[in-house]
C-alpha cells in the first residue's frame, strides 16, 4: 500500500466511475483498476460491488477511504512543512463557506491574502452547513466558514465577526417614512425567507420571533435559494426580508425598488466563525488566515480578532 493507491481509492469513492477516476489521477484505466484489484487483496476486503453499469463503494470502503483522506492530509502537511519553515500559509489550504456568506466575504480578502502569502493556494467550496461540516469530518475541507457553531467534540473554531442583519422592504412601502424599524414593525409584515437548508433561514426567523414558516401570504411555497432572488421578491412587493450587513457591503444586492437599511432589533446579528479540526496541524494557517478576514472587514460588521498588520 502506497500514497497513490490511496488516492486512487478516494478518487473512485468521490465519481464511483472507474474511467473518471483515471482521469482525474492522470492514469490509464487499467492501471487505476489493477491498483484498486491489489489494494483489495492486500487488505483482504472488497472495497467497491462492481456491475457493467454502477459501481458502490461498500461499508468497509467507506471506513477505510475516510482513514485515507487523513493519511493523505497528513502527507500533504509534511510535504508543505518540508518546502516552507517559515510560512504556514505556504501550500494548498481548503477552506469552505456558507452560500449566504462566500460571495460577500470572499472578493474582501482574496486579494490581500495573494499579496501576503502569494504561495497559498486557497481552494474555496461553496454548500450549506450541513454539507460543510460532513466535508469537514471527511478531512476533504481543512476549515469552514459559518454562522452556527458546530456541537461537534472534535470540532473547534475561531470567532471571525458580528454581523447584524439589514431590512430589505419595497421603495414604496408604509415603512420608508419610519426613522427605526422595531421588531414590532415587523411582526405585523410578510417576512420572505431562504429555503430550510440554509441557517440564514432560522437565524431571520429568530430574530423576528416568528415560530414557524407560514403557509399564507402571497408566496406560501418560497423555497428560494439565494438573497438576490429574496431582494427582487422584495421589489416585487411581495413582502420584506433581513439580510446579513456584508451582501450590502458595495451595492451587491442594490436595486431601484427596495430599500436596504438597519434596522433596530435586539439580536438581529449572526456570529462568523472559522471551523476547524482539533486534530488539523496548521493551526497557524487558520490563525493567520483570520487576522487577514478580519483586517478588510467593513465597519458595518464587527470583528472578533485583532486585525492583522
Amino acid at each position: 500500500m502506497n500514497l497513490k493507491d490511496l488516492k486512487y481509492l478516494i478518487a473512485v469513492s468521490e465519481t464511483l466511475h472507474f474511467g473518471r477516476a483515471a482521469q482525474r489521477c492522470f492514469v490509464s484505466q487499467p492501471t487505476l483498476s489493477g491498483q484498486i484489484h491489489k489494494l483489495e487483496q492486500e487488505l483482504g476486503v472488497v472495497l467497491f460491488e462492481r456491475t457493467n453499469r454502477s459501481v458502490h463503494i461498500t461499508p468497509i470502503g467507506q471506513q477505510i477511504t475516510i482513514h485515507a483522506r487523513q493519511i493523505l492530509e497528513q502527507a500533504d502537511t509534511i510535504r508543505s512543512l518540508g518546502h516552507s519553515q517559515t510560512d504556514p500559509l505556504t501550500g494548498p489550504l481548503r477552506v469552505g463557506a456558507i452560500h449566504t456568506l462566500s460571495p460577500y466575504l470572499v472578493p474582501l480578502f482574496m486579494l490581500e491574502l495573494q499579496q501576503q502569502h502569494p504561495e497559498l493556494s486557497l481552494e474555496l467550496t461553496e454548500a450549506t452547513t450541513e454539507q460543510l461540516l460532513q466535508k469537514l469530518q471527511d478531512h476533504q475541507l481543512d476549515a469552514v466558514l459559518l454562522a452556527t457553531s458546530p456541537a461537534v467534540g472534535n470540532l473547534t473554531e475561531m470567532p471571525l465577526f458580528r454581523e447584524p442583519f439589514w431590512l430589505a422592504h419595497p421603495r414604496d412601502h408604509h415603512l420608508y417614512t419610519k426613522d427605526e424599524i422595531t421588531l414590532n414593525d415587523l411582526r405585523k409584515e410578510n417576512v420572505l425567507l431562504l429555503s430550510q437548508e440554509h441557517c440564514l433561514s432560522d437565524q431571520v426567523m429568530a430574530a423576528c420571533r416568528i415560530n414557524q414558516r407560514s403557509d399564507a401570504g402571497r408566496m406560501p411555497g418560497l423555497n428560494a435559494s439565494s438573497l438576490e432572488t429574496l431582494v427582487q421578491l422584495v421589489g416585487m412587493g411581495l413582502g420584506v426580508t433581513l439580510v446579513p450587513a456584508l451582501s450590502v457591503h458595495g451595492g451587491r444586492l442594490a436595486t431601484d425598488r427596495v430599500i436596504l437599511r438597519q434596522a433596530s432589533i435586539a439580536g438581529a446579528v449572526r456570529q462568523i466563525r472559522l471551523v476547524y479540526r482539533t486534530s488539523f496541524p496548521r493551526e497557524g494557517a487558520l490563525a493567520l488566515l483570520a487576522r487577514i478576514i478580519c483586517k478588510v472587514l467593513p465597519n458595518t460588521v464587527q470583528p472578533n480578532q485583532t486585525p492583522a498588520q
